[in-house]
């Protein structure tokens, strides 16, 4: 029977996440203080907003093992034809596909900081420790709350209707995968993986979640009015009810009180829960441990 991480090697999880946060929007890198040398892919093209996903298919496993990482950029049309940069991290010698979790970004930040000082040597601690293998994926979401904007933009069409794809051209197993996110990725964690559907989507762990109860309580910026709030709304969402959730949040988190009742308002108590500490890095460097540990198994479930 696997061992634990926490119990294994918990300073080798915490290489997945000694990041820092930029401000309280929440802003946070994985990853720990190693250099890695990045290959580039060739940029992707992508086209047609809002297409339906095609049926995933696992890729073919390669004849030799994966990179441990591999950056690039593509176009992409949900966002307006800017260019979005992407990351994968893998553990060293991998093979077969491994699924992915999908690591959103907070407010004020992006892919890069998100793999910042070299998620792959924690994905390979982390194996080391016991851990079944998976990768980890960054995608530039800018900052509009991983939802479709009045101004055209739309992060969330982008990730499940062009990343999604363009991963499995990458020799990942998008059959199912996970998300993990931080502030305004925690929300975009918990409205993706939802509109995603349990079919597709095996966990959401979403850290210090922005969430507000209403329109009017929502910080500037963060939606485009109250119709703009009801349709990206993560409250009752129907797809929440089937898919395994964790949320963590600190008690003197500024939406540790939303938080808590949109936890109450679930179907199912997820996992997680609430322990001291902000809004800020200190505090999820603390939590990524039993986070991962969480994630890992259920995407190879």
């Amino acid at each position: 029977m696997m061992a634990r991480v926490s119990e294994l090697s918990r300073r080798a999880v915490l290489r997945l996440g000694a990041g820092a946060a930029l401000g309280a929007a929440g802003a946070y890198a994985i990853g720990a203080s190693v250099t890695s040398t990045p290959a580039t892919a060739p940029p992707v093209s992508m086209t047609g907003v809002g297409s339906p996903l095609p049926p995933p298919l696992a890729p073919p496993p390669p004849s030799s093992p994966a990179p441990t990482y591999v950056s690039g950029s593509f176009t992409s049309a949900a966002r307006g034809g800017i260019t979005t940069n992407w990351a994968i991290a893998r553990p060293p010698g991998q093979t077969a596909p491994l699924r992915p979790v999908i690591a959103l970004h907070g407010k004020d930040s992006d892919a890069a900081t998100v793999m910042a000082g070299g998620v792959e040597r924690g994905l390979a601690q982390a194996v080391e420790a016991g851990l079944p293998p998976f990768a980890v994926v960054a995608v530039d979401g800018g900052g509009g709350y991983w939802h479709r904007r009045a101004s055209g933009d739309d992060a969330g069409a982008m990730v499940l209707d062009e990343l999604l794809p363009m991963l499995a051209g990458q020799g990942l197993d998008t059959s199912r995968v996970g998300f993990l996110g931080w502030s305004m990725g925690g929300y975009g964690a918990l409205l993706l993986g939802g509109r995603l559907g349990p079919a597709r989507t095996a966990a959401i762990c979403a850290v210090s979640p922005a969430l507000w109860t209403s329109s009017g309580a929502a910080a500037p910026g963060a939606f485009d009015g109250a119709e703009d709030y009801e349709a990206n709304s993560v409250w009752g969402m129907p797809g929440l009810g089937s898919i395994p959730i964790r949320i963590d949040c600190g008690t003197g988190d500024p939406f540790a009180s939303a938080t808590e009742r949109f936890i109450a308002q679930l179907p199912t108590p997820p996992a997680g829960g609430f322990s001291p500490g902000g809004h800020d890095s200190a505090f999820w460097n603390s939590q990524l441990p039993a986070e991962i540990d969480w994630l890992a198994p259920l995407l190879v479930a």
